[in-house]
Parts: C-alpha cells; structure tokens; sequence
C-alpha cells in the first residue's frame, strides 16, 4: 500500500502557500498607490506573521510580493531585493517562532520591519532615484512597516492565535 500522508502535506503545503501569495497580491492591487515610494505603506505586509504559524508562509509572502512587484511595474533591482527583503522577514520570523522564546511571537515581528527598513530605502535611492536620503527612508520605511507588520500584523496574529487551528496544522516545520 503505498504511503500519501507525505503526498498530502506536500500538497497541503503548495496550497497554503499559493493561498497566501494570492492573498499577499489582492491585498496589495488596491493599495498600490501607497506600495511605493519613500513613503510607503504595504498592508499586505502583515501577512509576513504567518510564517509562525505554517512554514509555507515563506514562500506564500514571497511569492506574492515578487508577483506585486512585478505586476506593480517595479524596476528589476525592486523586484529582486524587495522580494529578498520580505523573504528574509518572512524566514526571520518562521526561525524566532520555532525557537520558542519567551516573548517570541512578538519578536517574531521585527524580522520583516528590520529587513524592510535596512533594504528598501537602497533600492529606492538606486532603482527609483529618490532624492531623499538613505536614513530618512529607513525611517519612513520602517514606520509603514511598523504600522503594517507591527499593528496589522500584532491583529492578525491575535486572530490566528484564537482561530488558526482551522486553517493552519499546528506548527508545521519547513
């Protein structure tokens, strides 16, 4: 008899993920005026928590941003190291949730925002060639990611904490 639980997680997996980068995309198309720019303000952003709760959060958040990225009409070095940045947050955040620490779902916020705010505000300045200058779009940056990933993220987190089991296996390991 041949053995499909590893068929089945597999495909579970591949699922969740492209729900996710679906997700991740139909949340960014109406907000796309405010995805760009200096000043800038991602709200699927928040999705960059999921990974706490299933491993195919990373590659879901990924995706979907390389798609919003691309679809958005962003410059190439945009499209690489906008996606790279949320990757790294999206892998941060699955790595201090698998590490069980105390405080850790909240710590698990700042991967996203760090890498966001350390990343973007280079490839503004070198693919769009925003004037401003390095460390005020590291502010600006970080604070929509804070608003995005810090307070929608915190919500949404709050919501999966209470109901995720419907969704989500209990932590899955990539």
């Amino acid at each position: 008899m041949k053995n499909t639980s590893n068929t089945t997680g597999n495909t579970l997996f591949l699922t969740q993920a492209a729900v996710i980068a679906a997700l991740y995309l139909a949340l960014f198309l109406p907000f796309q005026p405010i995805a760009f720019g200096p000043i800038q303000f991602r709200i699927s952003e928040m999705l960059c928590v999921l990974p706490l709760f299933t491993a195919a959060g990373i590659p879901g958040v990924t995706i979907g941003c390389l798609l919003a990225n691309f679809i958005g009409g962003a410059p190439l070095p945009d499209i690489i190291f906008g996606t790279l940045a949320t990757l790294i947050g999206a892998a941060g955040t699955w790595w201090i949730g698998k590490q069980a620490l105390p405080h850790g779902k909240q710590l698990a916020l700042l991967p996203p925002i760090l890498s966001n705010a350390l990343i973007i505000p280079f490839v503004l300045k070198y693919a769009y060639g925003a004037a401003e200058l390095v460390p005020f779009m590291m502010l600006t940056v970080g604070i929509g990611e804070i608003l995005a990933v810090g307070v929608l993220g915190s919500v949404l987190m709050g919501v999966l904490e209470k109901y995720g089991t419907l969704l989500f296996r209990p932590r899955q390991v990539m």
